[in-house]
């Protein structure tokens, strides 16, 4: 019996479809992997440069409704974004000027006070706790960390980045910002334009929905988180001060700041309070600043987030969480702050565009049952002579 030689495509017919169809997935895989990565690292690269367009974008939609009253009213845009910009500058001078010598006198003493309040639990672990722990555990502990910090800051650039680098860096970021802001409350609209001059006739609506829902959801995040901010940096503080500890001040700004990082800012910010609280005042009072924290949290996050954000931010919990966690681990600090507006505008966006496509797509109409033609009488056809006629009616 003759060998019968196979060609490739007699051998390729073998193949399971399957696992033809899983091998074709993979690949893509694979692809979509590699531009993810390449993405990746030209964003770390480049993290100057993305940092100064965060902050832009969120400076600008933040001032545009005051450039855009002040357009409103008749002023050019550049003069409108000039006003815009100098009075928010020289407003945060002034607050700053105002704030920073009582700040300045109590953020002196913060560092101090929570080293001391560290000491206090590391004692009471060592002491008092049930568990078996030793100052050389909780010494370890500390040199750990320290170590993967250190780590993290080689890990985004590569090499040891020194203070003196990173500071150099923030304040070019934070100048070329303020540039970057002017420019895009003052041609914001035309570079938008000139943007959907790029895109296809038929797309440009579309395009104009998704980048209006996402400037939407944008203002809507700032505008809760301040919020928020600042009702929970009152409370606290509030409550630091009238149970006898100092530090009120320093307390109740970084609860503000630390609202803009959901659920980690929260835990910052109450265990700095506590700590404060327990060195300055005692351990009573830092019980009754622990529990109106927690209470405060509760009552924003169940209450008060859903009428401030609105149904357009209610992300669940764990799509927060793993945003916060993958955006530390892949840009540190500036990723963990970014990471749920990021979050936030992706997921509306996405919303918005499946609801474009559903309203382009229009729905197929059943088919209609075809008329019927109308039936001609038909003259009465005399019997058969084999059939029986019936009986004649009276």
């Amino acid at each position: 019996m003759p060998l019968i030689d196979r060609t490739p495509r007699e051998a390729a017919v073998r193949i399971n479809p399957t696992v033809a169809r899983l091998g074709s997935y993979a690949w893509k895989l694979i692809g979509i992997g590699i531009v993810g990565w390449a993405l990746l690292k030209l964003l770390t690269a480049l993290w100057a440069l993305v940092l100064t367009t965060a902050i832009a974008v969120l400076l600008g939609r933040a001032l545009d409704p005051v450039s855009s009253a002040l357009k409103r009213r008749g002023l050019r845009p550049g003069l409108a974004a000039a006003i815009t910009l100098f009075g928010f500058l020289l407003s945060l001078v002034g607050i700053v000027s105002l704030l920073v010598p009582s700040i300045v006198n109590e953020f002196s003493d913060l560092g101090p006070t929570l080293e001391n309040a560290v000491d206090d639990v590391e004692d009471w672990l060592v002491n008092d706790s049930p568990f078996d722990i030793s100052r050389q555990d909780i010494q370890d502990f500390r040199d750990e960390a320290s170590d993967r910090i250190t780590t993290s800051l080689e890990s985004q650039s590569g090499a040891v980045v020194s203070g003196t680098v990173i500071a150099f860096e923030v304040v070019t970021a934070v100048v070329l910002a303020m540039i970057a802001t002017f420019f895009l409350l003052k041609d914001g609209d035309r570079f938008c334009r000139w943007v959907l001059a790029f895109m296809p006739e038929d797309r440009r609506p579309l395009s104009r929905r998704l980048a209006a829902r996402a400037w939407r959801t944008l203002g809507g995040y700032l505008r809760g988180s301040a919020t928020l901010g600042v009702i929970e940096g009152i409370i606290i503080g509030t409550t630091v001060w009238l149970v006898g500890g100092s530090l009120a001040v320093p307390v109740a700004v970084i609860t503000f700041f630390a609202a803009f990082l959901p659920f980690a800012g929260a835990v910052l910010a109450g265990a700095v309070a506590v700590g404060v609280t327990l060195v300055t005042a005692g351990f009573s009072a830092a019980i009754i600043v622990l529990i109106v924290a927690v209470v405060v949290q509760q009552f924003d996050n169940d209450l008060l987030a859903p009428i401030v954000f609105g149904r357009s931010l209610q992300l669940h919990p764990l799509i927060v969480l793993g945003a916060i966690v993958a955006g530390s681990t892949l840009f540190g600090v500036f990723g963990a702050v970014l990471a749920v507006p990021v979050c936030a505008v992706a997921i509306n966006v996405l919303a918005e565009a499946r609801a474009a496509s559903g309203d382009e797509v229009s729905p197929v109409p059943e088919p209609e049952a075809p008329e019927q033609a109308p039936v001609s009488p038909q003259p009465p056809q005399p019997p058969s002579p084999g059939d029986h006629a019936p009986p004649a009616e009276p």
